[in-house]
């Protein structure tokens, strides 16, 4: 393949990627429900507030099919082009879900996109993230508090890339540890208010 069609598959798979991690499957529930999280709950189109909104089955489903988002365009992209590509997609997806234009770039934290998209590509690393985020959420019984430890775990990953302590390369590293901040990004409000409180008592 030519330099030129090279260009062509990346953008277009990066655009692709981007539009379905857009696609917001909470607000659309919620909507045919009656419901608008974006005034409920916490306000995030999130799996999380969808339970919380919806009720536990829908935030499930939301959560499935979040997770979907990311995976499947990993998966197709690996398959065919190779893992770089697959990463380069695969950010691409969280970023849709978390600034989707449709809903004017105020979209949910991006956790189970960022699962999704791992999964594709390193399943084990995924089901470590995924283990660090259970026992988070058991013991302190917050999602917020899981999804933040989970995204610290990207980061500890990445570093390990780097320090030759665990397979991959560059690239490997550097995603792993752009999807980490970007989760911990999102979660920038949860952090401020642990911290306020921390410093009350």
């Amino acid at each position: 393949m030519s330099t030129g069609w090279v260009a062509v598959v990346w953008v277009a798979s990066i655009v692709v990627a981007f539009v379905v991690g857009s696609v917001n499957p909470a607000t659309m529930i919620a909507k045919v429900l009656g419901k608008d999280l974006a005034t409920a709950g916490s306000g995030n189109p999130g799996a999380t507030n969808a339970g919380r909104v919806l009720g536990r089955k829908w935030g499930v489903v939301v959560g499935v099919l979040d997770v979907l988002k990311g995976l499947l365009p990993v998966l197709v992209a690996g398959h065919l082009f190779g893992a770089h590509l697959a990463y380069a997609v695969g950010l691409a997806a969280v970023l849709g879900h978390i600034y989707s234009p449709f809903l004017r770039g105020r979209g949910g934290k991006g956790v189970a996109t960022t699962l999704g998209a791992i999964l594709g590509v390193h399943p084990w690393v995924a089901l470590l993230v995924l283990a660090v985020f259970a026992v988070a959420v058991v013991l302190t019984r917050w999602v917020a508090v899981g999804s933040m430890c989970a995204a610290l775990g990207l980061l500890v990953a990445g570093g390990l890339v780097i320090a030759g302590r665990a397979p991959g390369d560059a690239w490997t590293a550097a995603w792993l540890v752009v999807l980490g901040l970007f989760v911990l990004w999102r979660h920038r409000t949860n952090i401020v208010g642990w911290w306020r409180q921390r410093r009350l008592h």
